[in-house]
C-alpha cells in the first residue's frame, strides 16, 4: 500500500530476486516516461522503493503522483 508522508506518496515492492527487481524498474521507467513524470527511487538486491511527489507544485504530492502510483500498481499486480 501507498503510505503518504514527508510529501511524497512511498511504497516498498519486494520480488523475488534482482531480475524481477529490475525487469519491474524498467516497466516503471518506461511508464513514467510517457507521462514526463519521474520517480524517486532505490533499488537493492530484491527490493525497490519509490517515492513520488511532483517538483513543479512545490515537492508536494498532487494528481500527476496518484495516476502514477495506480500505474505502477497495475504493473506490479497484487504479490507485492
Amino acid at each position: 500500500m501507498w503510505q503518504e508522508q514527508n510529501n511524497a506518496l512511498y511504497r516498498k515492492f519486494t520480488f523475488a530476486d534482482f531480475s524481477e527487481a529490475f525487469a519491474f524498474m524498467t516497466r516503471v521507467a518506461l511508464a513514467a516516461e510517457k507521462r514526463d513524470h519521474h520517480p524517486r527511487w532505490t533499488n537493492v538486491y530484491n527490493s525497490v522503493e519509490v517515492w513520488l511527489n511532483t517538483h513543479d507544485a512545490g515537492n508536494t504530492v498532487t494528481e500527476k503522483d496518484r495516476e502514477l502510483s495506480r500505474v505502477i500498481d497495475a504493473l506490479v499486480g497484487p504479490q507485492s
